[in-house]
Formats: C-alpha cells, sequence, structure tokens
C-alpha cells in the first residue's frame, strides 16, 4: 500500500469522476459552444458570487491571466512574500505581464490593512504605480492557513481608497471555506477576481476556473488566448471539474481531521517541531533540524516503506492530506515516523 502524501495533486480520477468524463457533451470552447465548459463556468462563478467565469488549464494559468488582466507593463503588484506567485509561477508576472511585485513579509501568509497600505507607491514618477494586491487563501507555504476575513475586508478598504484591484489565488479556497464554515461568495466578495483550482483536494485531473465580472473575463478571455490556453473541445475535462465541485466539496473535512492528526502525533518525536496553528487545513510542514536524520534522509526512508512526503531542503518536510489517502494510510505514516524516530 502506498500513502502518497506528497501533494493533494496526486490524486486521481474516481470512477464516478470518469464516468462524468466519458459521458460529457461538449462542443467548440474557442467559439464558446462547449456545453460542460459553459456549465462550469455559469456554477462556479455563482457560488463565487461573480457575474462570469473562464475555466483554464491551471492555476499559474489563472492567476497569470488575473494579474496580465489587471494591470499594464510597468506596474507594481503586492503580494505577500511567499506566496505561489511570487515563488512558484517562474517569474510569470514579469515575463508576460511585465509587471514588478513587491512582496511583504507577512504571519503565517497573512497581511495586515496597515502592511499594505504601507507598501503603496506615492505618486511619483520615479516609483511604479501600483495597481494591484493579490492574497491567497488557503495559503500553500503557510501550511494552508486561512486569511482572516475580516482582514481582508480591511485591505479592500484600503484598496478602494486607493483606487486599486484585488485579485485572490483561491486555489484552495474550498478548503477555507469548509474549515471555517464561511461560503464562497463571502470569501471572495472582496476581490475583483478569483482563481479557484479543480485538480488539487477535490480530485479533477486538471483545470482550474477564473471568476470576476464580465468585463473582466471578457479581457481575461484574451489573454487566455494569448498564453494558448483556447481549448476545443473541452468538455471533457471540465466534466471532472463539475463532479468534482458537486460531489467532492464537504468531504474537504476528512483531509482536515487527517492532517491534525498527523501533525499531534508526530510533533511529539524528538527533534521534530511544528507550529500546530499553521495546521489549519490539509498541509502539515514539519521542521527536523533537531532529528538524527536530515529532511532528505527521512523522506528516502520512508519511501522504502511505502509512504511518500516531500523533503523541502536540509530540514523542512511537507505532507498533504487528500481524498486519495487509503484507509488506514495516516495510521501507517504515523507508526513510519515513530518507528524512525522515536
Amino acid at each position: 500500500m502506498i500513502v502518497d502524501l506528497r501533494s493533494d495533486t496526486f490524486t486521481k480520477p474516481s470512477p464516478g469522476m470518469r464516468e462524468a468524463i466519458a459521458g460529457a457533451e461538449v462542443g467548440d470552447d474557442v467559439f464558446g459552444e462547449d456545453p460542460t465548459v459553459n456549465l462550469l463556468q455559469e456554477r462556479v462563478a455563482s457560488m463565487l458570487g461573480k457575474e462570469a467565469g473562464l475555466f483554464v488549464a491551471s492555476g499559474t494559468m489563472g492567476n497569470q491571466v488575473a494579474v496580465n488582466a489587471h494591470t499594464q507593463p510597468g506596474d507594481e503588484v503586492i503580494l505577500e512574500a511567499t506566496a505561489h506567485i511570487f515563488m512558484y509561477e517562474a517569474g510569470a508576472p514579469g515575463l508576460l505581464s511585465g509587471v514588478q511585485l513587491k512582496t511583504v513579509p507577512g504571519a503565517l501568509g497573512v497581511l495586515s490593512a496597515e502592511q499594505v497600505e504601507d507598501a503603496i507607491r506615492p505618486e511619483n514618477y520615479h516609483f511604479p504605480p501600483t495597481r494591484l494586491i493579490c492574497l491567497e487563501n488557503t495559503h500553500n507555504t503557510a501550511g494552508g492557513t486561512i486569511f482572516p476575513l475580516d482582514e481582508i475586508k480591511r485591505i479592500r478598504e484600503v484598496a478602494d481608497a486607493r483606487g486599486l484591484s484585488m485579485h485572490l489565488d483561491g486555489a484552495r479556497l474550498w478548503n477555507a471555506s469548509v474549515a471555517s464554515g464561511i461560503p464562497l461568495d463571502e470569501w471572495a466578495q472582496a476581490f475583483d477576481s478569483v482563481s479557484v483550482c479543480f485538480s488539487k483536494g477535490l480530485g479533477a485531473p486538471v483545470g482550474s476556473l477564473l471568476a470576476g465580472s464580465e468585463a473582466f473575463i471578457r479581457r481575461a478571455h484574451r489573454y487566455r488566448k494569448v498564453y494558448g490556453g483556447g481549448m476545443r473541445q473541452a468538455g471533457i475535462i471540465a466534466a471532472g471539474a463539475l463532479y468534482a465541485v458537486e460531489h467532492n466539496i464537504e468531504r474537504l473535512e476528512e483531509d482536515h481531521r487527517d492532517a491534525r492528526r498527523l501533525a499531534e502525533s508526530v510533533a511529539s518525536l524528538p527533534g521534530v517541531s511544528i507550529d500546530m496553528d499553521s495546521v489549519q487545513t490539509n498541509i502539515v510542514y514539519m521542521e527536523v533540524e533537531g532529528a538524527k536524520y536530515t529532511a532528505q534522509q527521512i523522506v528516502e526512508k520512508l519511501r522504502n516503506g511505502g509512504i511518500l512526503m516531500l523533503a523541502l531542503g536540509k530540514s523542512r518536510i511537507r505532507a498533504v492530506t487528500h481524498m486519495d489517502i487509503p484507509e488506514g494510510g495516516i495510521d501507517r505514516a504515523i507508526h513510519g515516523f515513530k518507528q524512525l524516530l522515536g
């Protein structure tokens, strides 16, 4: 039995999802005539409280299309220092949109309204004009942490006062909603655009969606085309995403419980440190600087026992829970850690 905790992107389509994919009604989405894509766009945009949606190939494409549609070359974008857009999207804002990023260190991925306001450039021709604020919810590198809604509202007030747009990288917004009990549209309300991902905890094989006003999505549609994201009979993959939205959101609570149980059990082992305040959804980061093995050695030894995780540098390990962990898989992972470090 393999227990793959490297990422929630390792989920595979369930039999029901495969059936939905096989029976998908399709058309040419570049012409706007794929009924399954259209249904997905309408349904998810409605869930997010937005006027329109645009199906894209990946979360990175959704975020970068949004940055492009909100800005002009030479503008500046404010975001948290370890945000996915900055850390893991291959320098795309500079390459594709010609914008500069201003990163601000947050606490567990969270920026305060005061930090954002301090980061906004004065109106002076020496400086790039601040145009966009990007937040991430849940925040990947902070441990799947939830951005407090009250702080988002305060940041929106700053944005309104300064004439700035706001984009939400909501790849795991589903997790934030399930863990907090706050509906998706409430989380999305403060943002001019929101991206959500179907291929992580929801278990679809591919795809994300960008939502916003009808005018914004018209602009975004052009950039999707520029990026090569115009797909034809895309209903085949949209059907998997639609199935995921209809069947796999509420069950994310199971992943959150599994992550908490794993963290609580492993945190008690010699040399392991886990910030339990960061374990809010389905991601666990472990610091093993004081352990008798490096992170890479621990990951390799666990792999030999069929337990897969990611080593990030010499002392950090990441584990992500998801729907494809087999029954008893978390207990097996805990046992493997105890055998190795206990």
